[in-house]
C-alpha cells in the first residue's frame, strides 16, 4: 500500500513539533529533533513518530485543535491504511528510510491543549484503538521531504531495502 509523507516536523524539545523543508533520518531518529524528557520520548526504540493526516481531519472535526506536529509526531503520513500500521510492521519512507514499528506511543499531559476539553486520551490506544501515533525504530536511514511516498513493506521487501542499505 503507498501514500506519502504530508509534513516533517522537529522541535528543539516539547510540543509543537514545526513544519520542516526535509530532514535527514538516522538511527536517534531526526536530526534536528530533541526532547524534553528523554524517558519517555526519543532512543533507538522511538527514533521516528508517526501519524496519520487522516486521523489528524477526523479529530478537527471533532473541535480538536490538532493540527500535524501538534501532538509530537516527526512524520504525518496520507494514504496508508493506518489500521495496518502495528508494532511490527515495517514502512519506507522516501527511497531509502526503512522504518519497524515498536509500540503504539501513550498520550501525555503535554498535549492537553491540542484537545477538546483537554481530553488527550482521545489517542490513547489502550482507550480508542486504531487512533494512536506509533513509534519506530530506523532500519535503513537517509533524507526525507514532504511529498516522498510513504510505503508498507511486508517482509521480503523490507529484507531487500536493509541489505541494500548495508552495501
Amino acid at each position: 500500500m503507498s501514500g506519502k509523507i504530508v509534513q516533517i516536523s522537529v522541535s528543539p524539545g516539547g510540543v509543537p513539533k514545526t513544519a520542516v523543508a526535509w530532514a535527514r533520518v538516522t538511527a536517534q531518529g531526526l536530526e534536528g529533533d530533541a526532547h524534553r524528557d528523554a524517558e519517555h520520548h526519543g532512543g533507538p526504540e522511538r527514533a521516528v513518530c508517526l501519524y496519520a493526516m487522516e486521523a489528524i481531519r477526523i479529530l478537527q472535526t471533532e473541535g480538536h485543535q490538532i493540527v500535524p506536529g501538534a501532538i509530537g509526531e516527526n512524520v504525518t503520513l496520507e494514504g496508508l491504511d493506518w489500521s495496518a500500521i502495528v508494532p511490527g510492521c515495517h514502512v519506507l519512507l522516501g527511497e531509502t528510510v526503512l522504518l519497524q514499528v515498536t509500540r503504539y506511543t501513550t498520550p501525555c499531559i503535554n498535549i492537553t491543549r491540542t484537545f477538546k476539553d483537554g481530553d488527550y486520551a482521545r489517542v490513547s490506544q489502550k482507550r480508542h484503538p486504531g487512533w494512536s501515533r506509533v513509534y519506530a525504530r530506523v532500519l535503513a536511514t537517509g533524507s526525507i521531504r514532504p511529498g516522498d511516498p510513504a510505503r508498507l513493506l511486508d517482509e521480503i521487501e523490507a529484507a531487500k531495502v536493509t541489505a541494500a542499505a548495508s552495501r
